[in-house]
């Protein structure tokens, strides 16, 4: 699959977030002008994860990494993992971008953020919304 790729315009720098408890510690290379992802399926939903699509040398784990639980499901190749104190995810490997990473943009600190353009994608029907991820 293709290199992840920073959906953001903008002069990017790095933004710092956490879980709940603040175990798991991570930083994502982005512009103050967040252009986000909100998925349908049955995980994305059902926890209001808002998408930030980066690329591997666009995230940092600055700590927490024994904290972390690893979950999946249907194909494996989704990495979800989440804090094993508080049970956030702020971050994952995902389906869509096994060479990067999505940052849940709830978990990142708000002071820098200035805008989130939040577009759907339909993972209840995933492939179909995958190729026209790819088109953007």
């Amino acid at each position: 699959m293709e290199r992840a790729t920073n959906l953001n315009a903008g002069a990017p720098f790095w933004h710092a977030g956490a879980c709940h408890c603040g175990r798991v510690r991570l930083e994502a290379f982005a512009p103050a002008d967040l252009d986000l992802l909100e998925c349908n399926c049955s995980m994305c939903d059902r926890s209001s994860y808002l998408h930030l699509i980066v690329a591997a040398d666009e995230f940092r784990l600055i700590a927490g990494a024994d904290d972390l639980v690893d979950y999946r499901f249907g194909t494996g190749t989704a990495r979800h993992l989440f804090c094993r104190h508080c049970g956030v995810k702020s971050f994952y490997v995902p389906r869509s971008h096994p060479d990067g990473f999505s940052v849940n943009a709830r978990c990142l600190d708000p002071v820098k953020i200035t805008s989130m353009r939040i577009r759907p994608f339909d993972g209840r029907h995933w492939e179909a919304a995958r190729t026209e991820l790819d088109a953007h």
